[in-house]
């Protein structure tokens, strides 16, 4: 179950809102403790408790507690709900007046609550979103609901925009399903290997934050869905330096696996990664053969010799094939005979 809490000012605005779910008959009262009217008369009536703390700005409580798509309340059941929900959040004598709408797959109700009491006092605003979520939790276990946040186990609980989200969506919250997978992983590993293999299987992809230079470990992320969670945003209990306590973890040892799983998450191929020293990467050209060898059918033929009977390997090139290499020998013999030439001609003057 879901709740959303907005502490505000105008009691007329949230009750028109309201009213106007029901005028379009898609929402209607399940339980008061005010006379049900009209918007305006209503706001007057709770404005006349009000007049009690007239210093007060936020008076007003608005409250929704939404439950899942999977749970089902019939109206007596969700007015009772919404009554022990107000008892524990300290609004136990106090005007109030409780909705449920219609116009969703899920089912919620509204309950608009004024915060000061029949006797004057005030009813405390203070961390008041995390006493819901507590009240919630308990809530949830007395009334047989899906339970689809919580704290418990070192376990993070979801922040408002992903609440938002599950409320648009109706798709369960990744984080929780990351949550109850990796954990159930982690209780039936043994080891690291162990460990990757039941991630994978259900389609979560483990990222290792691996030193280049020790080969350490210094923390982990989950990739599922395209979507990418650090282990420390889910929880203590799913950081790496939690995770190496209930798994046998051993650095040499595991480092190819790791590389390996690593490689997954990013679609390449890791695993030797780190400990290629020694080895020549072999990429094709553009003619078909490796970079750093030489197909001997393709070899220049200046390259290739005979070896005679007398053991004096010969050249195959044709002599009178034109070639830079033989060009340029053939112009510096020429230059080398014309300067002998021209010397042996001034020893003869």
């Amino acid at each position: 179950m879901i709740g959303k809490i907005t502490i505000g000012k105008d009691f007329y605005g949230v009750l028109a809102y309201n009213e106007k779910k029901v005028g379009e008959g898609v929402g209607y009262v399940i339980d008061s403790n005010i006379e049900y009217s009209t918007a305006v008369n209503m706001t007057q009536e709770f404005n006349l408790i009000r007049q009690l703390r007239p210093g007060l700005g936020n008076a007003v409580l608005h409250v929704s507690l939404n439950l899942p798509y999977s749970d089902q309340l019939d109206d007596n059941e969700f007015a009772s709900l919404g009554c022990d929900y107000l008892m524990k959040m300290g609004f136990d004598n106090n005007q109030f007046i409780m909705y449920r709408h219609t116009d969703t797959e899920h089912e919620h109700i509204h309950i608009v609550g004024n915060r000061v009491r029949y006797s004057g006092r005030i009813t405390s605003d203070s961390n008041i979103k995390r006493r819901s979520r507590e009240v919630l939790n308990d809530l949830e276990r007395k009334y047989g609901l899906t339970q689809i946040s919580t704290k418990i186990g070192g376990k993070k609980s979801l922040d408002q925009k992903e609440i938002e989200k599950t409320l648009r969506t109706g798709d369960v919250p990744i984080k929780l399903v990351l949550q109850e997978r990796i954990g159930s992983a982690i209780s039936k590993a043994m080891d690291t290997t162990e460990f990757i293999k039941l991630l994978q299987e259900q389609n979560i992809l483990p990222r290792f934050n691996v030193s280049e230079t020790t080969g350490r470990v210094s923390g982990i992320s989950f990739k599922y869905q395209n979507v990418v969670y650090k282990g420390s945003t889910l929880g203590k209990i799913f950081s790496w330096n939690s995770i190496v306590k209930q798994i046998d973890y051993e650095q040499t040892r595991d480092r190819s696996i790791i590389l390996s799983a690593n490689g997954k998450e990013r679609g390449t191929d890791q695993a030797d990664e780190g400990n290629v020293e020694g080895t020549v990467k072999v990429e094709p050209r553009n003619n078909g053969t490796a970079k750093g060898t030489r197909n001997s059918a393709q070899q220049s033929k200046s390259h290739v010799g005979e070896i005679k009977e007398n053991g004096i390997v010969e050249s195959l090139m044709d002599e009178s094939e034109w070639n830079p290499f033989k060009l340029e020998l053939t112009d510096h013999g020429a230059r080398k005979k014309s300067k002998r030439k021209k010397k042996r001609k001034g020893l003869n003057k």
